[in-house]
C-alpha cells in the first residue's frame, strides 16, 4: 500500500506514528471485555501436572480451613506440649480431638495431595505428590493405632500430619498465584477499549455502553476515538492506528469494507463502522485468553523439585524397608516399626514444597514491579544463557513515533518562520506527523501564528490559510499534483534525508517551495543504555526490522548494534533467528507484532512487548508491561538470582533428609543416637525457615531498569 495518504512520506518509508487515546498500558475506568471472566482466584488451571484441573481458590480455601483447624490439633498434642513445656487441658473428650480434626485435615486438606499421589502412581512418575500423600497417609494410619491403643505404640503424629497439610497447601496456593500474577497485567491490555461508544438509531445518534452493544449494530466512531468493538466500515474512510495490534508503527487507511478491529484508534476522519463481534469474541478480548497456557508452563527448575521429590520418594521408601528389616531382626516388632514409620513421615520436609514455590512467588512479583511479566517460567530460566538478543526496531529500540529530525529552507525563507508557517498548518490535524511537527515549534518556543480554513487532503497533505495566504504541507504526492519544483539546494538536502530513509514533507505556498521538514522514527534513549549495558555484560545485541537497509543502518550506527538484519520479509524473521542458532548462539527475542510470533517462539527466549499483539505476546514467554527495552536487563538479573535461591533451597531440603532419614532410621542406634519424632519435626521446621528466608532475600534484588546501565 501507498502510505503517503497524509503527508506522504518518501515511497518505502514507514511512516511512523504515535499511539492516539494515552498508552497502550492505561486501563479503562470501567472494563467491560473482563466480565465474562472472573478473578484470578476463580480461574480454574487446566495444565499436565500437579495441579491439574486445580484452582488457586480451591488451594486457598483449604488451607484457611486446614489452618484453623491445625490449630486445636496441635495445641492438644501431648508431644506439642512436651517439647513447649505446657499440659493441655485433660477435659472430657479433649484427646479425641486430634484424631477426629486431624482426620478431617487428611481427607479434606489432603485430598489433592492423595489424588495426585495416586495419578503420579499410576503414571510411574514419582514426584512431590506422591511424597506428600505417603507421608500423611503413613501419619494418619500410624496416628490412629495409636489413638485406638492397639499394638502400644507411641506414634501421635497429628500434629505433624495437620502442620505438613497446611504448609503443602500453602506452597501450592503460592506457586498457583504467582502463575497468574500476570493476569491483571494482561487485562490491562485489554482495558483498551472505551466505556461508551455512539450507536446510530433511525433517530439519531445515542451514547450507550459498550458492553450493550450487538452483532449488526451501527456505530460512529470520530477522530481520536478507539474502536468499541470489532467491525466493517460501511460509510466514509479514515487512518487508523493499529499499533497495539499489528505492532507496525505506521497508519493504515481503512475504507468501506476494510475491517477494523476493538481498541484500534481512528487518527483523523469520522466513519460508520458496523459491529461483527463484541465481548468475547473481539481480537482484543483473546488477549485474557492467554493466561490459561500461561499456567501450563512447567520449568526446568520445578522438574529438578519433581525430581529431587521422586529422589527422595524412592530414598525414603528404600529406607524404610530396610530400617523394617534391620530393626526387626535385631530389635523388636514394635521397634521396627516406630522407626520406619518415623522414617516415612519426615521423608516429607515441608522446605521441600516451599523451596520452589517461594522463589517463584517473589521472583514474578519482583519482575512485575520491573514492569516483566513472566508468562512460562522456562523463559525465566533459560534467560540467564542467553548469547544474543535479538531486537525488533520499530517502537522497541526506537519510539514508533514520528520526531522532527531536521529543517531546511529555500533561500531568502527564515528557517524559524518556516517552522512556524507549518505548525500553524498543522495545528488543527491530529495526525501523528502534524503532532511531531506543532511539538518541534513548541520546544523552540516559536510564536505559532493562527491558520483557518483547514482540510485535510487524503494522500496528498493538508492546507489552511494563515495570514492571508494558503499554504498547504503534505510529500511527493502533493509535488506532483501541483508540479511545483524544489530549489536545486533544497533538492540537494532532501535527497539526503531520503537516503538515509526519513520521510520528508514540503511546505508549499501556491508552487512554490518554501523549505521542507524530515521526520524519522525517534530511537528512545533508553535503547542507547540496554544495548551499551548488554555488551558490558558480554551479550551481543543485533536488530532485526523490514525497513530499507539505509533506515536500519542509521538506527544501528546510532546504537552501536553488533548486527543488523534489514529488509526483511516478516515470514523470514523466524528464519533470521535460526541463522543466530546455527552458530551455537542462544537468542532472546524481543518483538511485538503478529509477524514477530514465529521468530518468538523460535528463540530460547520470546519477549513480547506489552503494547504489542495478542498473538506476539501468546508466543512470547515473557511480556513486558511497557516498551522500555532496559525491562529485558530486570529479567537477565532476575534469571541469575532466582536460578541460584531455586539451587540453594534445593539443596538445603533434600540436604536436611538424606541427613535425618538415616538418623531417623537408627543408623547411630549404637552410639545412642537416634533421631526422636519430636526432634525429626523440630528439624523440619527450622529447614522450613531457613528456606523461606533464603527466597526472601530475592526482595534485595534491584530491578528498577532505570538503575541498569
Amino acid at each position: 500500500m501507498d502510505h503517503d495518504h497524509h503527508h506522504g512520506p518518501a515511497a518505502g518509508q514507514n511512516a511512523p506514528h504515535a499511539p492516539a487515546g494515552g498508552s497502550a498500558l492505561t486501563p479503562a475506568p470501567d472494563n467491560h471485555s473482563h466480565q465474562a471472566h472472573g478473578t484470578d482466584d476463580e480461574h480454574t488451571v487446566h495444565t499436565h501436572g500437579q495441579h491439574a484441573g486445580h484452582s488457586v481458590a480451591m488451594f486457598r480455601n483449604r488451607f484457611w480451613l486446614t489452618l484453623a483447624l491445625s490449630v486445636p490439633v496441635v495445641y492438644f498434642s501431648p508431644m506439642v506440649g512436651h517439647l513447649l513445656g505446657y499440659a493441655p487441658p485433660a477435659l472430657p473428650g479433649t484427646a479425641w480431638i486430634p484424631p477426629i480434626l486431624g482426620s478431617v485435615i487428611f481427607f479434606y486438606g489432603g485430598q489433592p495431595f492423595l489424588k495426585g499421589g495416586l495419578d503420579e502412581l499410576k503414571a510411574r512418575k514419582p514426584a512431590m505428590m506422591l511424597l506428600i500423600a505417603m507421608a500423611i497417609t503413613v501419619a494418619f494410619i500410624a496416628s490412629w493405632v495409636t489413638s485406638l491403643g492397639i499394638g502400644g505404640f507411641d506414634l501421635d503424629f497429628w500434629w505433624e500430619l495437620a502442620l505438613l497439610v497446611s504448609i503443602m497447601l500453602l506452597g501450592h496456593w503460592i506457586e498457583m498465584r504467582a502463575l497468574g500474577s500476570a493476569r491483571g497485567a494482561l487485562d490491562a491490555l485489554a482495558a483498551l477499549l472505551p466505556d461508551e461508544a455512539d450507536r446510530i438509531t433511525a433517530e439519531g445518534t445515542e451514547t450507550v455502553k459498550v458492553s450493550d452493544l450487538a452483532a449488526g449494530d451501527t456505530v460512529l466512531v470520530r477522530s481520536g476515538a478507539r474502536m468499541p468493538a470489532d467491525g466493517m466500515v460501511i460509510d466514509g474512510q479514515a487512518e487508523f492506528d493499529e499499533s497495539m495490534i499489528t505492532g507496525e508503527s505506521r497508519t493504515v487507511l481503512r475504507s468501506p469494507g476494510d475491517t477494523v478491529i476493538a481498541g484500534t484508534v481512528a487518527t483523523d476522519n469520522t466513519v460508520r463502522v458496523q459491529v461483527t463481534a463484541v465481548g468475547d469474541d473481539t481480537a482484543l478480548a483473546g488477549i485474557q485468553r492467554l493466561v490459561a497456557e500461561a499456567q501450563a508452563s512447567s520449568s526446568k527448575a520445578q522438574a529438578l523439585a519433581d525430581r529431587a521429590a521422586a529422589f527422595l520418594f524412592y530414598f525414603a521408601a528404600g529406607a524404610g524397608i530396610i530400617t523394617f528389616i534391620a530393626w526387626s531382626l535385631l530389635g523388636s516388632i514394635p521397634d521396627a516399626v516406630t522407626r520406619t514409620v518415623t522414617v516415612l513421615v519426615i521423608a516429607c520436609p515441608h522446605a521441600l514444597g516451599l523451596a520452589i514455590p517461594l522463589v517463584i512467588a517473589i521472583s514474578t512479583e519482583q519482575a512485575a514491579r520491573a514492569g516483566v511479566l513472566i508468562k512460562n517460567r522456562m523463559a525465566l530460566e533459560r534467560m540467564r544463557t542467553i548469547d544474543v538478543v535479538l531486537f525488533d526496531k520499530t517502537g522497541t529500540l526506537t519510539k514508533g513515533e514520528p520526531a522532527l529530525k531536521d529543517l531546511a529552507a529555500a533561500e531568502g525563507v527564515d528557517p524559524s518562520e518556516l517552522l512556524a508557517l507549518a505548525a500553524a498548518v498543522e495545528a488543527d490535524s491530529e495526525h501523528p506527523v502534524a503532532r511531531a511537527i506543532v511539538r518541534a515549534a513548541r520546544e523552540q518556543g516559536l510564536p505559532i501564528p493562527a491558520a483557518s480554513d483547514f482540510s485535510s487532503m487524503t494522500g496528498r497533505g493538508v492546507r489552511a490559510t494563515v495570514n492571508g495566504t494558503t499554504i498547504q504541507v503534505g510529500g511527493p504526492a502533493l509535488l506532483r499534483e501541483l508540479q511545483a519544483e524544489e530549489p536545486q539546494s533544497l533538492a540537494t538536502t532532501t535527497k539526503a534525508w531520503i537516503d538515509r530513509g526519513a520521510a520528508i514533507l514540503h511546505i508549499i505556498d501556491g508552487h512554490r517551495v518554501l523549505g521542507a521538514v524530515s521526520l524519522e522514527d525517534a530511537v528512545r534513549a533508553e535503547s542507547r543504555q540496554a544495548v551499551k549495558a548488554l555488551q558490558d555484560r558480554g551479550i551481543k545485541v543485533a536488530m532485526i526490522t523490514g525497513d530499507a537497509k539505509q533506515v536500519a543502518r542509521a538506527v544501528a550506527e546510532e546504537l552501536n548494534i553488533d548486527e543488523v538484519f534489514a529488509e526483511v520479509l516478516p515470514a523470514d524473521k523466524d528464519k533470521k533467528v535460526a541463522e543466530l542458532q546455527s552458530r551455537g548462539l542462544k537468542v532472546a527475542m524481543v518483538g511485538d507484532g503478529v509477524n514477530d510470533s514465529p521468530a518468538l517462539a523460535r528463540a530460547e527466549v520470546g519477549i513480547a512487548i506489552g503494547a504489542g499483539t495478542d498473538v506476539a505476546m501468546e508466543s512470547a514467554g515473557v511480556v513486558l508491561a511497557g516498551n522500555d527495552p532496559r525491562a529485558v536487563l530486570s529479567m537477565l538479573d532476575l534469571s541469575q538470582a532466582s536460578y541460584r535461591k531455586m539451587w540453594q533451597n534445593l539443596i538445603w531440603a533434600t540436604g536436611y533428609n538424606i541427613i535425618s532419614v538415616p538418623l531417623a532410621a537408627g543408623v547411630l542406634a549404637f552410639a545412642g543416637i537416634v533421631l526422636s519424632p519430636a526432634a525429626g519435626a523440630v528439624l523440619m521446621s527450622a529447614s522450613t525457615i531457613v528456606v523461606a528466608l533464603n527466597a526472601q532475600l530475592l526482595r534485595r534484588l534491584k530491578l528498577n531498569p532505570a538503575d541498569l546501565n
